[in-house]
């Protein structure tokens, strides 16, 4: 199942870092982004969230919440976070609630054996938490600088 660009995001309920609890509604009166990468602390998932910590204040301007999401537990995205000094939070989706929802669990190859993993996307939802981009096969260098010009882009339309 996969949501389609212009529809809300159904019912969901999952944790982040900082004791938060995200619904539908917590996602509502800004922009919102949630990056999903496949794992803490690895180097391309490292670069992505980076990238979206280096222009933080740039998304902030532009009255957008940023979110990274992968199956990792908090414990792990604590010490992700604080290691890199991500300035927003990262949800834990250990039961593929959200990953599930906007289909981001991939058959993926890895040393000749398949197994289910994250394949790195991103999505954008507008103040009213309407889907309204998506990218799929994420290359992380550049992303995020990427994802800023779309809202930017939106907005001022």
């Amino acid at each position: 199942m996969s949501i389609e660009i212009g529809t809300p995001l159904p019912h969901f309920s999952v944790s982040a870092t900082s004791g938060l609890t995200i619904t539908p509604e917590s996602l509502t009166g800004h922009y919102t982004v949630l990056y999903f990468y496949p794992k803490d602390s690895t180097p391309g998932c490292t670069t992505e969230g980076q990238q979206f910590r280096d222009l933080h204040d740039e998304f902030k301007q532009a009255d957008t919440v940023v979110f990274g999401v992968s199956r990792d537990g908090l414990k792990s995205h604590d010490n992700f976070r604080t290691k890199q000094d991500f300035p927003f939070d990262l949800i834990s989706d250990k039961d593929e609630t959200l990953c599930r929802l906007l289909d981001v669990i991939k058959l993926k190859k890895m040393y000749g054996k398949e197994h289910e993993g994250i394949e790195r996307s991103t999505f954008v939802l507008d103040d009213k938490g309407v889907l309204i981009q998506e990218w799929r096969k994420v290359k992380p260098d550049g992303h995020a600088a990427e994802v800023l010009a779309f809202i930017r882009e939106h907005q001022g339309s």
